[in-house]
């Protein structure tokens, strides 16, 4: 009878056994630790991604959810719950430490370059379709073909585009740089009139000062509390001097106070915590796409975004794995298939609760870092995002100018790719160039991967080397010429 009690006391418990915790060399308090470390590395998310798909307008002039004006709040709810919702599914079935949550880049794409186009619903639909179609090349195992079709470096300069078209974004939006209103001027100046005035400029300068110092220290969590830390400034500035907010005159083309506060008037909240606004989940429309840009272009924002999505997360699950000791001896993680899954239904999901494609998110690595080895920190990390739903409504007092210094933050990191790319081969080098040169220049993240694509494999076809394009990458660049050239081709053939 001792011993068969003495083996109850070594058998692992259930928990224990289910996420193979003691297997991979961890403890429960590290894999609790560590998801929650995750969970403040990348809890901006919830932040961020309202002040980036919120207040854009789609072709109709509309918001999410065909509202009038933005709801910022109903996006960080339903930002939350399918980050929350798609975590613990890849800590239960994964049983790996890797936290989904909206990925940025893809959301700025989805607002700049596809929702400009159609209506939110018919974006978002789009969304779901590209989650669907990586889904399906998962399952099927034609993944290793889509990834020998872009060449590697093609990729870097896709990310690093991405990361200086955010950084526009966040300076724009803040306030930094600005468009005079006047034919003669530049496209764009500093701040107003080529001076930086006001408050809340300085706010944005001091936020961003502030994140810098705690990135370089590498402090847990600097983006989140970086956020924070500006918004209780720009609260307590705004209360002091009552600067106001920036109104824009369409008849007159103007704005009235321009060293005003860019979206929201910082003040403290009147309600701290409330129930979760979910009125956006399933606002999207699978097919009103296809009526509204044609087969053609939605062929090529698909393309595009199932291009950023699929690649990011091996890269993402490699890194991870690699970090926590968990690769095979050639280099694959552990329940690869499985990974590749879930994050291919976070992307359907995200695109079903009109937040833009869930992606798994290389912050996960700071859980790692404490420790965690198993999917326990995922569902732990995701707990958090379920119960962050509630605090939505502190999301409408973050102005521009406190969210503005992380995208800058998160457009650097994306920058550090660029030392990935072989400048000396011209050949890759002058088709990385344009891809990343021409997203911030011309405002559009599919003029500069068309950019790159078609140029790419323009020069190796001068050069002789077909053999060495893909055919996936043919028939994306006709697609992209064909798109590039959608215009005379519409009047060739008298189509308006």
């Amino acid at each position: 009878m001792s011993t068969a009690r003495t083996e109850d006391t070594q058998r692992p418990g259930r928990l224990d056994g289910f996420f193979r915790i003691t297997e991979r060399g961890s403890t429960l308090a590290r894999e609790l630790r560590g998801g929650l470390v995750t969970f403040f590395t990348m809890a901006y998310i919830v932040v961020l991604n309202p002040l980036i798909i919120g207040p854009v307008p789609d072709e109709d002039g509309n918001f999410l959810g065909g509202a009038a004006e933005p709801d910022l709040a109903a996006v960080a709810a339903a930002t939350a719950l399918v980050a929350g919702v798609m975590s613990i599914l890849m800590g239960l079935v994964a049983n790996y430490p890797l936290a989904l949550a909206t990925g940025l880049g893809l959301n700025a794409f989805v607002a700049f370059a596809i929702a400009s186009e159609m209506t939110w619903a018919d974006a978002m639909g789009l969304v779901v379709i590209e989650g669907i179609i990586i889904l399906i090349l998962v399952i099927t195992g034609f993944r290793e073909a889509v990834f020998r079709a872009v060449p590697k470096e093609l990729k870097f300069a896709i990310s690093v585009g991405i990361g200086l078209f955010i950084t526009l974004i966040g300076l724009f939006d803040a306030g930094f740089t600005s468009r005079p209103f006047s034919a003669s001027g530049p496209p764009l100046e500093l701040g107003v009139g080529g001076l930086l005035q006001g408050w809340p400029l300085l706010v944005f300068a001091v936020g961003l000062l502030f994140m810098v110092a705690l990135f370089v220290r590498r402090t847990r969590g600097a983006l989140l509390i970086g956020i924070v830390a500006t918004t209780v400034l720009a609260i307590i500035v705004e209360a002091s001097v009552n600067e106001g907010a920036q109104q824009y005159n369409p008849e007159e083309n103007t704005v009235e106070n321009p060293q005003g506060w860019g979206l929201t008037v910082p003040t403290w909240p009147s309600d701290w915590i409330g129930l979760p606004d979910l009125s956006l989940l399933g606002e999207f429309s699978l097919l009103g796409s296809f009526e509204r840009v044609g087969f053609v272009a939605v062929v090529l924002f698909v393309f595009t975004l199932m291009l950023a999505d699929f690649f990011d997360t091996l890269g993402t699950m490699t890194a991870i794995g690699a970090e926590a000791g968990l690769l095979d001896e050639d280099g694959n993680p552990p329940s690869t298939q499985r990974i590749l899954v879930v994050d291919s239904m976070a992307a359907a999901a995200g695109g079903a609760a009109a937040v833009s494609s869930n992606t798994s998110y290389i912050e996960s690595a700071a859980g790692v870092g404490e420790g965690a080895r198993t999917g326990l920190a995922s569902v732990v990390t995701g707990a958090l995002f379920l119960g962050a739903m509630f605090l939505s409504p502190l999301v409408e007092v973050v102005p521009y100018e406190a969210a503005g210094p992380a995208l800058v933050i998160v457009g650097f990191l994306m920058m550090t790719q660029v030392a990935r790319i072989n400048w000396d081969d011209f050949e890759i080098a002058v088709p990385a160039f344009l891809t990343i040169v021409l997203m911030p220049f011309t405002y559009s993240i599919t003029v500069g991967i068309g950019a790159g694509f078609v140029s790419y494999a323009l020069i190796k076809l001068v050069r002789g080397k077909l053999r060495e394009v893909h055919v996936l990458m043919w028939i994306t660049s006709v697609l992209f010429v064909i798109y590039f050239a959608i215009a005379p081709i519409r009047a060739l053939f008298g189509i308006e």
